[in-house]
């Protein structure tokens, strides 16, 4: 379940970003509303990941998806145009989600640090 609330939360990041480029700085009514629409429940749902998920995980993945269909979306919607800079650097964040998951933090979770966290937060 909480892979599903990811990729819901990244539909909305997505089309809040969208929206925002829409909006021209806030001047526009319903492109303004349907980001800020967009961004909580993409928040929203990201929280409810967090729940499950570690967070340099999902963070990584919530961003590195994000970044690079955002790209996508700017060149085929927006029309914008895209370098071989921007292409390589999407590609190495690519490469750091997928070596984040598979050797990064959280996969081998040090006992008793949740047990940690919750004690700091609680101060």
């Amino acid at each position: 379940m909480a892979y599903l609330f990811l990729v819901i939360s990244i539909v909305g990041e997505l089309i809040g970003t969208s929206m925002l480029k829409a909006s021209e700085g806030f001047t526009r009514l319903y492109p303004t509303l349907f980001t800020f629409v967009a961004f909580f429940i993409s928040f929203f749902f990201l929280s409810l990941v967090l729940k499950t998920l570690p967070l340099n995980m999902t963070y990584a993945i919530w961003s590195g998806v994000g970044a690079v269909a955002t790209t996508l979306i700017s060149v085929l919607i927006w029309k914008e145009k895209i370098n071989t800079g921007s292409i390589v650097g999407i590609s190495l964040i690519v490469i750091g989600v997928v070596v984040l998951n598979l050797f990064g933090a959280g996969h081998g979770e040090a006992k008793g640090t949740t047990e940690m966290i919750s004690s700091i937060a609680e101060k």
